[in-house]
């Protein structure tokens, strides 16, 4: 979106286009010149929050390169909200979490102009900008919470209501609520404590609406749809003595192909899948045992990837050792069924990975697009370390994958416990799959214990345990559950509880020290 409005030869050369991460030190300026009663500008990491949320519906109009205005919007399934709702409740405190691709309304979260540039109509050409973007996506209006700042004046003597009554007269005049009527916004109804810190307002604001005359209910993309429901496939995996690296793929393709008959999009295999083939020969250390694991580990993925196409179903191909650099890393692959591959390391080893193996742990945390949702991965003691995933939450994961190796019940517990909080904290789906079984002539791996399960979010749409499903313990066997994603929308606006939007994001936050990895 670049609209070039004046001459090379003006004292003003202003263009229209969407808002960079770079634009945050223009637009706190502005915020900071007009909210100074409001607490001036946002952070910047609420502003990344918002681009990475919804890139297209942040725009703005620079003057020779410095942004003068902006324009800031989300798009929402309005009849989650309904016409009474707070600021903090359509927008998550303005960081967007409440973003829905699939919704039918696009809101106004911000119009911001320059002081300096009053007067040159910058608002009218962003909400025209608007209008343009609510009818390319098809959406069927325009909704706003507007300020009515002027209300401070003639609150002793009047209701709102009268007040904005006598605004649409045009007998007062109010420099939110005129510029919006005379841009074709009809007033829906008032909201109380809309914005409560609005001390100009008194906390009141009007709830505006601008219908697009173009919006067809009907019109649905065929392909690329985004989807509502997943189904995903849990292995169970049997630790057995195997003689090769093809006997161990024939074994992998045999629960492929089984979850690929119930036509599931993901199956998942346990951490570390692979450790029969450390039994193939003697090895004189760990160390050595697990490295001879790694050098197998190219070959494996490679046949994995092939059969995520050949059957049609996303894998994630539990966790195998990887040699980088001379350090050996734990590593779980994506293999999509388009061919694509992606990596999400273990960021914590053991105590036991890094004192037997020496292994270390990776520096990169992400979440996955994939065609049936955002997913993301830990491997096993991952899970234990509650940030990882609320970080991940923090990027849209609507299904967290864990896959796990542990030999002792207690062990086993600490995964599964955690794995549940992870899927309450963050209102998403998690799925935990562990092996079972014993390998006596493997050093570290001659048992193992597992219940593999999918877990949920705590609250009446799901089980009252929430739990989807759970194997039969110290059994080798697949469990196959379908997800409601639909489900974890409406918690987020609309549960008993709403952990994701009612965390104080003013007293305190999770970050990511180094650049967010996008999947």
């Amino acid at each position: 979106m670049v609209d070039n409005t004046t001459g090379e030869d003006s004292e003003h050369k202003l263009s229209l286009r969407h808002l960079t991460l770079d634009d945050y030190p223009d637009l706190k300026s502005i915020m900071d010149k007009v909210y100074p009663h409001l607490g001036g500008a946002w952070p910047e990491e609420k502003f990344r929050a918002q681009l990475e949320a919804f890139a297209d519906g942040q725009i703005c109009i620079e003057d020779h390169g410095v942004v003068v205005a902006v324009a800031l919007s989300v798009i929402v399934d309005y009849d989650k909200f309904g016409d009474q709702h707070t600021y903090d409740e359509i927008t998550g405190d303005a960081y967007l979490t409440t973003h829905d691709p699939k919704g039918d309304v696009l809101y106004g979260v911000d119009v911001c102009v320059s002081p300096d540039y009053h007067g040159m109509r910058l608002g009218r050409r962003l909400y025209e900008a608007r209008k343009e973007l609510c009818q390319n996506l098809n959406l069927k209006s325009i909704v706003a919470g507007g300020r009515i700042p002027n209300y401070e004046k003639y609150a002793a003597d009047m209701s709102p209501q009268a007040y904005i009554e006598r605004v649409k007269r045009k007998e007062i005049y109010d420099p939110i609520l005129s510029f919006q009527l005379s841009n074709d916004f009809d007033v829906k109804r008032v909201l109380k404590n809309y914005l409560p810190e609005d001390r100009e307002s008194h906390g009141y604001a009007t709830l505006l609406e601008w219908n697009n005359l173009y919006y067809d209910p009907g019109k649905a993309p065929l392909i690329g749809a985004t989807r509502s429901t997943a189904r995903v496939g849990c292995v169970q995996w049997q630790m057995r003595p195997l003689r090769s690296v093809e006997e161990l793929i024939q074994q992998v393709e045999f629960f492929v192909d089984a979850l690929s008959d119930y036509q599931c999009d993901l199956a998942l295999f346990p951490e570390f899948f692979n450790a029969p083939l450390m039994g193939l020969e003697q090895h004189r250390t760990s160390v050595d045992a697990i490295k001879a694991l790694a050098s197998f580990s190219d070959e494996i993925i490679d046949a994995i990837s092939k059969l995520a196409v050949t059957y049609n179903i996303n894998i994630i191909a539990g966790s195998v050792p990887v040699m980088e650099n001379d350090e050996l890393l734990n590593v779980a692959y994506l293999c999509r069924r388009d061919g694509t591959l992606d990596a999400q390391y273990k960021i914590h080893p053991t105590p036991y990975e890094a004192r037997a193996w020496t292994m270390r742990g990776g520096d990169k945390l992400r979440v996955f697009d994939t065609d049936f949702g955002k997913i993301g991965i830990l491997i096993c003691y991952d899970v234990e370390f509650p940030e990882l995933a609320r970080l991940q939450s923090e990027h849209d994961m609507q299904m967290l994958f864990v896959p796990f190796w542990t030999d002792t019940k207690n062990a086993y517990l600490r995964v599964r416990c955690c794995a549940q909080a992870r899927a309450i904290e963050n209102e998403c789906y998690v799925a935990i799959s562990g092996s079972v079984g014993n390998l006596p002539k493997v050093d570290g791996a001659d048992i193992q214990y597992a219940q593999s399960a999918v877990f949920s979010p705590s609250d009446f749409a799901f089980p009252h345990d929430a739990i989807m499903a759970e194997t039969t313990p110290n059994t080798e066997m697949t469990l196959i559950v379908d997800l409601d994603l639909e489900k974890l929308n409406k918690l987020r606006n609309e549960g008993s509880v709403r952990n994701f939007l009612d965390r104080r994001r003013d007293l305190y936050r999770v970050s990511w020290l180094d650049e967010w990895q996008k999947g």
